[in-house]
């Protein structure tokens, strides 16, 4: 172990040991509780000597734990319960640590720990926000629990898909396909064209800058309050960022691969095919990635300007107002997986397409 993983070891043994103290004459007849306690006095053996380094003892360790405080934040708060809370943390980011510096795990145990360590880290960033706001006794206008948000999730299944249909299928989506298809097509026009390119450049760095609360009033007003609107905001967020990516893609190849298609007497439509394209298309991914989120982003903001009474804008800034903070995060929570599916789809197809390129391929190599 390393020297901070010591210190973080010291300290997580420390409040567990504290936590054990604590509850030494109410909590000891619970099997859990005793089973924690034996694993604490290991983990203070571990410091010293060289039993157990590896961190799925602590992952066990950060489970118990999670188990143990849950069995009691709902309930009545046990003596040392904080000391518990620390212990746990720390055994948790030792363990997520170690399993992902570790270079001697077999191979199946390398690819379950690639699913299993994010999954882990999140799920602890659940059960942080679920123990603070309810041990602390957090106001629900102010941060509601995950378990509150769940709740109003499920509850709300046929509002949410009504705004999620209405947001990222009729405005994002629709958007995002219009204005990256047209951004790639005039991205080659202007390959084409060094006059186009000295001219329009410039001018989409310039839009691309202005502010989305500043474009999204006037296209309400253009195209009404429907969705084809925040699918024109989306159009003109995405337009930009497609087409300077595209042309820098364009231009990457080197002289030396353009002047071997030449010597085989390609054209300009058979060297875009077979070099220029394949080329930029890391390029290409790059903006579609940064597309994805900007699309959805765009149209939720842009239907707090306007729009019908259905969307995931229309919904926060309408559940704000009422202070249903939980119905808020319902809708961001849905922002947030569609986005990330998003994003992550776009990744997935961009391996198995640029699987050539060097980044992919030390990806594999480890």
């Amino acid at each position: 172990m390393s020297r901070f993983q010591i210190i973080q070891q010291f300290f997580a043994s420390l409040f567990a040991l504290l936590f054990i103290l604590g509850s030494l004459f109410t909590l000891m007849n619970e099997p859990i509780v005793f089973i924690y306690s034996l694993l604490a006095f290991l983990g203070v053996l571990r410091i010293f000597t060289n039993i157990t380094n590896d961190g799925f003892i602590d992952f066990l360790f950060s489970i118990i734990g999670m188990m143990i405080i849950i069995n009691y934040v709902y309930t009545s708060v046990p003596d040392g319960f904080w000391f518990l809370f620390i212990s746990t943390w720390l055994y948790g980011w030792i363990a997520v640590e170690k399993i992902t510096n570790q270079d001697t795990l077999p191979g199946y145990l390398k690819k379950i720990a690639i699913i299993v360590v994010p999954i882990f880290f999140g799920a602890w960033i659940l059960f942080t926000w679920e123990v603070l706001t309810i041990g602390l006794n957090i106001p629900m206008v102010i941060l509601p629990s995950p378990s509150l948000i769940s709740l109003r999730f499920v509850e709300s299944t046929d509002v949410l898909w009504a705004d999620f249909v209405q947001t990222f299928v009729k405005s994002a989506f629709s958007g995002f396909l219009i204005g990256c298809g047209s951004a790639f097509l005039v991205a080659i026009l202007i390959d084409k064209s060094l006059f186009l390119r000295r001219g329009l450049l410039p001018i989409g760095n310039f839009i691309s800058a202005l502010p989305i609360v500043g474009i999204a009033p006037i296209m309400v007003m253009w195209f009404g309050f429907d969705w084809h609107s925040k699918a024109a905001v989306v159009v003109i967020m995405t337009f930009f960022p497609m087409l300077v990516n595209t042309v820098t893609g364009l231009s990457i190849s080197t002289s030396i691969e353009r002047d071997l298609l030449k010597t085989y007497a390609t054209s300009y439509t058979q060297s875009l095919f077979l070099l220029r394209l394949p080329a930029a298309a890391p390029f290409i991914f790059n903006a579609l990635k940064i597309n994805s989120t900007l699309a959805l982003i765009g149209a939720i903001v842009a239907e707090f300007f306007g729009t019908p009474i259905v969307g995931l804008g229309f919904r926060i800034s309408v559940e704000v107002g009422r202070l249903n903070l939980d119905m808020v995060w319902a809708e961001i929570a849905v922002a947030a997986i569609v986005g990330s599916a998003s994003y992550g789809v776009i990744s997935f197809i961009e391996k198995k397409i640029t699987f050539w390129h060097p980044s992919n391929r030390r990806t594999l190599e480890k």
